[in-house]
C-alpha cells in the first residue's frame, strides 16, 4: 500500500495517510519498563492478532495470550490483548493493543513480528491522533487540547488542556453554528420572498438583532487571557544596564547557573530563556544583554534583541535607574545587589540579593501575584491565536451584518461566518496546518 510521507522544515516525519493502512507503535513509555502497550489501527488489525495469539479476544475485554511470530511460531512473550472494534474505537479503526512486559528484547520481537505482516507498517508521531481526526472522533479544537495536555508541566496547564480536550470550545462552536445556520436560513428565506415583496422591516431588523446579541457573546470571549500565555508560560523579561546583576538574578529566580554571570561588562550578548513552574503557575524568564550604546555589532544585535524582549514582556524586572525603566505598568522596579549596596533602594524597588537570597522570596511574590492576574481564571474556556482570529473574524461578519441593509450582502456575512466556524473545527479550510499540529504529537498517540 502506498503511503505518502513527507518531511518538514526540521526533518520531522509528517504523512498522509490512506485509510486502508494499518499502523503499529509503542504507545507506552520507552523500554525497559514494568508494562509497554503496542497499538495496532486500521483494517488489518484483527488479521495481524489472529496471526500473533491464534485468536481476537472479545471486544474491549482483557484476555491472556501467547504472543508468537507468525512464520517460526516461537513464543515472544504472554501479554493481555483488548480488542476495540471500529467504528467505536478512539481512532474509529479497529484497534488492538498488546500489553507486553517492557523489556526491550520482547518490544523488539514483537514489532519485528509486525514489521513482517501484509498491508502493516509503523506509524509516525501523531498518526493515531490524526486518524481519530479524520474518522470525525475529535475536532481540531479537541485535537489541540491534547497535544497541549501531552506537554503540560503545571496543573494550571492540565486543567486547560483537559478542558480543550474534552470539547468545552467545541460544545461552544456548535452552538453558534447551530444560531449561524438558523440566521442564515431566515436571511435565505427573506431573498427567495423579497420578490413579492413580503419581507418586513421588521423581519430584518429582528436579523439583524440576533446576529449582534451573538457578535457580543463572541466579543465577551475575545477578552479572555490568550492561552499562549498559559500553554508557554507568563514571560518574565530581566532587563537593564550593563553589570547591573541581571544574569546572577536569572540565575537565582531559576535555581541553576543558565546564565554566565562575570563582573565584566557586556558578558549577555543573546537571550537566554528559561522555563519554570512556581506555585503551579508556568513562567519563561528571559535574561537580557546590558542596555547600552556599543561599537561591537554582536552586542549591539544583543541589545536590539534585548529591547525587543522587553516591548514583548508581560512583566519586566528592571535593574537600571528608575528614571531609566520603562513606562508600562508591567514593569518591577528591582534594587539589585544590596548585600554590596545596602540602604540605597527607592520606595518603589524591591531589594534582592541574588548571592545571599534576601528578598528573593518577596520579589518571588510579586511576581507570582502579577501573573496571576494576568492568566485566564480556573474554569473558564481559553483560546489560542487561531481561535482567537476566527472567533474574530465571525464577530466581525456579525457586526458588519447589523449595519448593512442589502439582503444580498447580509447573506453573504453569514457564509463567511459559517466558514470560518467550520474551519475553527475542522470541517474545512484547514489542510495546511494539520501536518504540523499532529507532528507534536509523540510517537504511539
Amino acid at each position: 500500500m502506498e503511503v505518502d510521507v513527507r518531511r518538514d522544515g526540521g526533518g520531522a516525519q509528517q504523512a498522509v495517510t490512506l485509510a486502508c493502512d494499518t499502523i503499529y507503535a509503542l504507545s507506552s513509555g520507552r523500554p525497559p519498563s514494568a508494562i509497554a502497550v503496542l497499538r495496532v489501527s486500521g483494517p488489518q488489525a484483527g488479521p495481524a492478532v489472529e496471526a500473533l495469539a491464534g485468536h481476537i479476544p472479545s471486544p474491549r475485554r482483557a484476555a491472556l495470550a501467547e504472543i508468537r511470530h507468525p512464520n517460526t511460531h516461537e513464543l515472544l512473550d504472554s501479554a493481555l490483548l483488548l480488542w476495540m472494534p471500529g467504528p467505536g474505537s478512539v481512532t474509529g479503526e479497529d484497534i488492538a493493543e498488546l500489553h507486553l512486559h517492557g523489556g526491550r528484547a520482547v518490544v523488539d520481537a514483537v514489532q519485528d513480528a509486525l514489521a513482517g505482516l501484509p498491508g502493516l507498517r509503523p506509524a509516525v508521531p501523531g498518526e493515531f491522533t490524526r486518524r481519530a481526526f479524520d474518522n470525525g472522533r475529535i475536532d481540531l479544537n479537541e485535537a489541540e487540547g491534547l497535544a497541549d495536555l501531552l506537554l503540560a508541566e503545571t496543573q494550571s496547564q492540565r486543567r486547560q488542556a483537559q478542558s480543550a480536550a474534552a470539547g468545552e470550545l467545541s460544545a461552544r462552536l456548535a452552538t453558534w453554528r447551530q444560531t449561524l445556520l438558523d440566521l442564515s436560513a431566515r436571511a435565505e428565506a427573506m431573498i427567495d420572498f423579497s420578490d413579492e415583496g413580503e419581507v418586513s422591516d421588521a423581519g430584518l431588523e429582528g436579523l439583524r438583532r440576533d446576529a449582534a446579541g451573538l457578535a457580543d457573546s463572541l466579543d465577551a470571549m475575545l477578552v479572555s487571557a490568550p492561552a499562549e500565555r498559559l500553554r508557554d508560560g507568563v514571560r518574565v523579561v530581566i532587563a537593564g544596564p550593563t553589570n547591573s546583576g541581571k544574569s546572577s538574578l536569572f540565575n537565582r529566580l531559576v535555581e541553576r547557573d543558565a546564565a554566565i554571570a562575570s563582573p565584566i561588562a557586556g558578558t549577555t550578548r543573546d537571550l537566554i530563556e528559561a522555563p519554570v513552574a512556581i506555585g503551579g503557575v508556568p513562567f519563561l524568564f528571559v535574561d537580557t544583554a546590558g542596555l547600552r550604546q556599543s561599537s561591537d555589532p554582536i552586542e549591539s544585535e544583543g541589545v536590539e534583541r534585548a529591547a525587543a524582549a522587553v516591548e514583548g514582556a508581560d512583566i519586566v524586572l528592571w535593574l537600571g535607574e528608575v528614571d531609566g525603566a520603562p513606562r508600562r505598568e508591567e514593569v518591577i522596579l528591582v534594587h539589585s545587589r544590596s548585600d554590596i549596596r545596602p540602604g540605597q533602594a527607592l520606595p518603589r524597588q524591591i531589594a534582592v540579593s541574588a548571592k545571599t537570597g534576601a528578598n528573593i522570596a518577596v520579589l518571588i511574590g510579586e511576581i507570582t501575584c502579577r501573573a496571576l492576574a494576568l492568566l485566564p481564571p480556573e474554569g473558564s474556556t481559553v483560546l489560542n491565536r487561531r481561535q482567537r482570529t476566527g472567533i474574530a473574524e465571525i464577530a466581525s461578519s456579525l457586526h458588519y451584518l447589523s449595519r448593512s441593509d442589502g439582503l444580498i450582502i447580509v447573506a453573504e456575512h453569514l457564509r463567511v461566518a459559517l466558514r470560518v466556524c467550520d474551519a475553527l473545527t475542522g470541517r474545512a479550510g484547514v489542510e495546511n496546518m494539520l501536518d504540523a499540529l499532529f507532528a507534536r504529537f509523540c510517537l504511539g498517540k
